[in-house]
């Protein structure tokens, strides 16, 4: 990762300090610095950090993303992505699954026995398997998975299924131990959220490709930290517009209710921004069991996108819209002016930190990180 180095962490959503971070974030880091050796407990993690000996920065300043907390530490795998047609990289850090997990905040000994074992067993194999491969086309993927019932961001269940089905033939060949290929696929074929790490990063991809151009309002970047919401906008180069997180309404998981909830975090966004995610609710009906809602909701939520865009995706199209092309660049303009925020589906963490996901649902950008960046595109180019 570029710039990465052995004091920093990298995290979701824009920037954040020690003191401004929610329950998830603060132990995401807590159990970062653990698993890289640097701290020992809660306590020596925080003093780290709040002394300055380790820097905090946003994944989205080092070309990547990472889930809900998105915590991303210098010793940890990531997948590397190619956006072919211009060159640029984009990374993100392995999916752990659901349950208990650092990306959610937790941090206790199983769940680092976890990642060493994601990082130091499992990545090096899959490595070796996608070198084989000469790697693998993650748009044609997503693509397919947008016409088996997914969306991209809180649905990947089919998307997962073809990523380890193209793995399957190759795992075995670079490996020979053959107890360790089984164990390998059975994490990859147990874990519906397996491709999302990699679409995130082939949405970032292609993302930082329509970054930078002079005058463009087309939002290129957002993300969640779990206190802030903060987007780019093409034209107006690397400034943060950030505003307060707002808390998803959807469904919770038994035992649980809005009052458990952190608010909004991760930089998954990034698949709304490229054009999938909620904006391809159409594509994934059954979604709604998961976020809550109605399939009419899904296709409306879908219909509701082109209004704030600029255009329609030539290679994600949604079969019940008759084939029609996924909603894509959200223009800051189209906003503003119509008073239509980018709707977002998400899963929600508790609050607490080590406790996991609660639910899923639906959740709005604040209007004002909108409002602010028209300002400054005025103050810039119109003087």
């Amino acid at each position: 990762i570029p710039g990465m180095r052995d004091n920093l962490l990298l995290h979701a959503g824009p920037p954040i300090t020690w003191e401004r971070a929610s329950g998830p974030m603060r132990g995401a880091i807590v159990g970062a610095l653990i698993y890289e050796g640097l701290a020992s407990d809660w306590d020596s993690a925080e003093k780290l950090v709040t002394s300055g000996q380790v820097d905090l920065e946003p994944c989205h300043e080092h070309q990547a993303v990472g889930p809900m907390a998105g915590v991303t530490s210098p010793s940890m795998k990531v997948y590397v992505i190619e956006n072919v047609t211009h060159g640029n990289l984009a990374f993100s850090n392995l999916n752990e699954g659901y349950g208990k997990v650092l990306r959610y905040g937790a941090y206790s000994d199983d769940v680092l026995k976890k990642l060493r074992w994601m990082n130091e067993t499992m990545g090096p194999v899959l490595a070796a398997a996608l070198e084989m491969a000469g790697g693998l086309d993650i748009r044609a993927l997503l693509a397919e998975s947008l016409h088996m019932g997914d969306e991209g961001h809180n649905r990947n269940k089919a998307g997962s299924i073809l990523y380890t089905a193209k793995l399957a033939p190759l795992i075995p060949k670079v490996t020979d131990n053959r107890f360790l290929a089984s164990l390998i696929l059975k994490f990859l074929g147990e874990n519906a959220l397996s491709v999302l790490n990699p679409v995130m990063a082939a949405c970032k991809a292609m993302a930082d490709a329509g970054h930078g151009v002079e005058g463009s309002t087309v939002m290129t970047v957002m993300a969640r930290n779990g206190t802030d919401l903060g987007i780019r906008v093409s034209g107006l180069g690397d400034q943060w517009f950030t505003g307060p997180v707002g808390q998803p309404d959807g469904l919770y998981f038994p035992g649980f209710t809005a009052e458990d909830a952190s608010g909004d975090i991760g930089d998954s966004t990034i698949t709304e921004t490229a054009g999938i995610g909620a904006f391809a609710m159409a594509s994934a009906p059954a979604i709604v069991n998961f976020i809550s809602g109605t399939p009419e909701m899904a296709v409306n939520t879908t219909l509701s996108m082109y209004e704030i865009t600029v255009a329609e995706h030539k290679h994600f199209t949604i079969p019940a819209l008759n084939f029609r092309g996924t909603p894509v660049g959200v223009d800051i303009r189209k906003v503003v002016e119509l008073g239509i925020r980018p709707q977002i589906n998400t899963g929600i963490a508790h609050k607490e930190p080590g406790i996991g996901q609660v639910g899923a649902g639906l959740v709005l950008p604040p209007m004002n990180v909108f409002e602010d960046a028209l300002v400054a595109y005025a103050e810039r180019y119109l003087g």
